[in-house]
């Protein structure tokens, strides 16, 4: 079963993601795969991250961080 994204969600490459978290892309894979963030796939199978759930993610990443 695919997921479906609503029109007006904004989706990130795993490279955006990364740029905002200062880490590689390979490391936004492990997150994925890991649980703390949800990917989505593309017709040509490329992973896609939801601006929203990210934005949560940085929340807490940032908090901990600090």
């Amino acid at each position: 079963m695919m997921n479906r994204v609503p029109d007006a969600e904004v989706l990130l490459t795993p490279r955006e993601v990364a740029d905002l978290f200062g880490v590689d892309p390979k490391t936004v894979t492990r997150w994925a795969k890991a649980g703390k963030l949800t990917s989505i796939r593309t017709l040509g199978g490329h992973r896609r991250y939801r601006k929203s759930e990210v934005d949560d993610l940085r929340q807490n990443y940032f908090k901990s961080q600090g």
